[in-house]
């Protein structure tokens, strides 16, 4: 039954559209001005996605250190956007990267709660004074010419400048249904008092919120009907708190498929206009009585109710504030003790995930973490590999002497561990990468997210060079072979050398990076690769091994140079400088040191 639940619900809604259509007229405008207002949000925040989404990426990464800050983004961010699921969405793709704390994502929450209050003083404000239907068709002409522009930038500026027109319509929809509709049917004598009409009208505001998945729509329906006398003023408090408690199911609905992050980002959501909900719903007396005193302090007229439900609609809004922040810490503890975090797996993906959206620096932030868990699995199967543990060699003073005592086999079924560690997460940075190339991102967004894809490529090179070579290593370094076994111990130092330097860099701030000593390793390659060719000829020639184990060496070489590329390559990629000038500044100075080398190599022939 729970599986046809949705399709029962939007026949019902229809069947009940249809009915109202048939039995109204006036309800056919009011309706389908809902409708264009609902598409006007969309457009909105759409609109902003294309033309400010990288702006407020960058703002929220920078502004959410500390719970004031995270709350007056969330204030911020939702007055201007006019949009509390855009702002909760990039929240959670944020948290669910790891880009920005729970306490931040709740902080934001607390915010965009209260900044969606403006929505109900610019309808009640503005709105219904004014004639906005004057101002919405310049509106819808300008802002469809600016979307058939190829600039994303000026197609979303086109989508924001439509989505204002639609909702300007909407609402001139809205009112002139509620006016012709007035004159025709009284609804406020469906009005309730008492508990039961508090009770009875919180819940037709939830539901309605449900329905349409906006609280805006919800808070401008309850005021025009205010406004032309269609409900009552103490019937319009509860559909208020209604919709406060509606809106939590879309963050529900969002949050169905994110990570633990995100499910905890939700349930606190809950838990908050919950709370603020109830805590309307007990304090009501009280809390109309300070909207009259305040609302009187404003100049408000006693019997402009629109106004005075504005000004409610954010006392009470002050009031969850005022009640949640003292307890954000035993939320936050209730939160991870509810939804506890996943143990960490090697073969699964912990980073990438459907719920990042469309936004470039969370879904590069969460490859680029991804592509960090490929390498550490992929740099400890290589140690393993080379008879070699990851941590020793970290810890070593003296890499040499440590690959020396290296000497113990490590059993291990390659194959499977690279099947479970490193194949299975390279085909889903492969796919992921697949997914969101197809989307609408920047040009640089673009390249950064092939390079990622490739570095995850010649990680798995290195991984597969190493797999060829361990037979033979384990062979000559667990049992001493003499000469040869000091072969391949060059072998396991130059390729330990290059790990070690690579986790280095990652426990280097990034500012202080840089990728030189890279460039400096991959010219030495050349030379250190004649070396060995050398090497193992100058040990046949005098018999201190055998052809059969000359080849073994020379063909292992090939491999293990391989791997040291790759890894070189990989690492390049990974931790390349994002500014353009420190790269290009890298680049001359590279330039430099090749030219000084090759005229020292002259000096010296």
């Amino acid at each position: 039954m729970t599986r046809y639940a949705p399709q029962l619900q939007l026949g019902l809604i229809l069947a009940i559209l249809l009915l109202a259509f048939w039995l109204s007229t006036d309800f056919q405008q009011i309706a389908a001005g809902v409708a264009i207002f609902l598409l006007g949000m969309v457009m909105l925040e759409d609109g902003f996605k294309a033309l400010g989404g990288s702006v407020l990426e960058r703002i929220l990464a920078r502004m959410t250190g500390t719970l004031p800050r995270a709350m007056g983004f969330g204030v911020l961010a939702t007055a201007i956007t006019q949009s509390s699921s855009l702002v909760s969405v990039i929240s959670i793709s944020f948290l669910s990267a790891g880009l920005i704390t729970l306490q931040a994502g709740m902080g934001i929450i607390f915010g965009a709660n209260l900044g969606t209050t403006t929505g109900a003083w610019l309808i009640a404000g503005v709105g219904l004074k004014v004639d906005i239907a004057r101002y919405a068709m310049p509106m819808l002409a300008i802002g469809a010419v600016l979307m058939f522009q190829r600039g994303p930038a000026m197609r979303g500026a086109g989508q924001v400048v439509l989505g204002v027109g639609l909702i300007f319509l909407g609402i001139a929809f809205i009112k002139d249904g509620f006016d012709a509709f007035s004159a025709r049917f009284d609804l406020s004598q469906l009005a309730l008092s008492g508990l039961a009409g508090l009770a009875v009208y919180t819940l037709l505001g939830a539901a309605a919120t449900v329905v349409m998945q906006s609280s805006h729509a919800t808070m401008l329906l309850v005021i025009t009907a205010l406004a032309t006398g269609q409900i009552t003023y103490d019937n319009a408090l509860a559909v208020a708190i209604g919709a406060n408690i509606g809106t939590t199911v879309t963050a529900l609905i969002g949050a169905a498929s994110a990570n633990y992050q995100g499910k905890r980002l939700a349930l606190g959501h809950l838990i908050f206009n919950f709370a603020t909900a109830l805590a309307a719903l007990i304090l009501i007396v009280p809390l109309r009585v300070t909207v009259d005193q305040i609302s009187d302090l404003l100049g408000i007229r006693a019997d402009d109710f629109a106004l005075r439900l504005a000004v409610f609609h954010t006392l009470f809004n002050l009031l969850g504030l005022v009640i949640m922040v003292p307890l954000m810490a035993r939320l936050l503890k209730f939160l991870e003790r509810r939804i506890a975090a996943p143990a960490p797996s090697i073969s699964k993906p912990r980073f990438i995930n459907d719920n990042l959206g469309d936004f470039p620096a969370t879904i590069l932030t969460a490859l680029g973490n991804e592509l960090r868990h490929l390498y550490e699995n992929a740099a400890g199967l290589i140690c393993e590999g080379l008879n070699l543990r990851l941590e020793d060699l970290i810890q070593s003073k003296d890499i040499a002497v440590t690959i020396a005592r290296s000497n113990d086999p490590i059993k291990l079924d390659f194959e499977r561990r690279y099947e479970d560690k490193v194949k299975s997460l390279h085909g889903a940075i492969v796919e992921f990468t697949a997914q969101k190339a197809t989307l609408a991102l920047p040009a640089e967004a673009v390249m950064r997210l092939q390079e990622l894809r490739d570095a995850a490529g010649f990680v798995v090179r290195a991984v597969k060079a190493i797999k060829h070579m361990r037979d033979n290593t384990q062979r000559f370094t667990t049992v001493p072979h003499g000469e040869i076994t000091l072969l391949y111990d060059n072998l396991r130092r130059e390729i330990a050398q290059i790990l070690v330097e690579i986790e280095r860099l990652e426990a280097t701030a990034p500012e202080a990076r840089t990728s030189l000593w890279m460039e400096e390793e991959r010219a030495a390659l050349d030379h250190e690769a004649r070396v060995v060719v050398q090497n193992v000829e100058r040990a046949l020639q005098t018999r201190r091994i055998s052809a059969a184990d000359a080849t073994s060496c020379l063909n292992d070489s090939g491999y293990a140079f391989e791997a040291m590329r790759a890894l070189l390559d990989a690492a390049q990629l990974i931790y390349r400088p994002n500014d353009a000038a420190e790269a290009e500044i890298e680049r001359l100075l590279e330039m430099d040191e090749d030219d000084q080398m090759k005229k020292s190599v002259q000096a010296v022939s």
